[in-house]
């Protein structure tokens, strides 16, 4: 099974797809140079596969990839970080 991440910037969220099939998102509001992560889902049917892990990394990627800076609200993101610490330049200040 493969998995594909996107930003769904109509939603405010990234998505994680499984066969096509969306299996969970990272919702967050953008705001000038940040992207501050507030909620993070996987559905229930897709646990225990390491996807929450999968988008974490695949939504910092691409925060990193636009020089944004990351405000880790979410839980989920925030422990994602304190877990992968090459990450952790990515979080705002204050």
């Amino acid at each position: 099974m493969s998995h594909e991440i996107s930003d769904n910037a109509a939603e405010s969220r990234y998505e994680i797809r499984l066969d096509g099939r969306l299996a969970g998102f990272a919702e967050y509001r953008l705001r000038d140079d940040t992207v501050a992560f507030t909620h993070t889902e996987i559905d229930p049917e897709f646990g225990g596969r390491g996807l929450g892990s999968a988008l974490a990394r695949g939504a910092l990627d691409d925060v990193r990839s636009r020089s944004l800076r990351a405000v880790p609200h979410c839980s989920f993101i925030k422990g994602y970080i304190d877990r992968h610490p090459e990450y952790a330049e990515l979080v705002a200040a204050g």
